[in-house]
């Protein structure tokens, strides 16, 4: 074992110590996106009264703030469950650099043939992002559409696991 990745032994004086127990750890981002509410197996008369606003043929847009929770114990070396720059860069690259200044509907792959709808957006952020974490566990995707609106999904139930 090199020096480099020979753990240091530590002393009782030295040694970083975390509490047992689970922690939530928060990141919140934003971006800006368009998208269109629309049923095309329905009537544009039951469109417009199911969707209001959200159905606008020319698209109309959200200031969205996502807020991803993550779960787990603190790492007794570091007191992280998963450093916050990482947790930043897998939102940035998984949701952000996707969906910001986008029409959600035509120009995001993973959501492709989706009704971008709150609680369908959580539900593929999650599945954009769960399989980059390497420390924690994904807790809450949490996605407000104003700042009086959010969609909150915590994964999938175990009877479908």
């Amino acid at each position: 074992m090199s020096n480099k990745t020979r753990r240091p032994k530590s002393s009782p004086a030295t040694a970083a110590r975390s509490l047992p127990g689970t922690v939530l750890l928060t990141r919140r981002v934003h971006f800006c996106a368009s998208h269109r509410l629309h049923n095309p197996a329905f009537s544009a008369e039951w469109n417009q009264k199911t969707f209001g606003l959200c159905n606008n043929p020319n698209w109309h847009g959200h200031n969205y703030v996502l807020e991803v929770t993550v779960r787990g114990e603190p790492d007794p070396d570091t007191g992280y469950i998963i450093e916050l720059g990482e947790l930043k860069r897998i939102l940035l690259r998984r949701v952000v650099d996707k969906c910001d200044h986008r029409n959600l509907n035509l120009e995001v792959d993973f959501l492709r043939g989706l009704m971008p709808s709150a609680e369908n957006l959580v539900i593929a952020f999650w599945q954009e992002i769960a399989p980059h974490l390497r420390h924690g566990q994904l807790h809450c995707v949490r996605l407000y559409e104003t700042e009086n609106s959010y969609a909150e999904y915590f994964g999938p139930r175990a009877s479908q696991t």
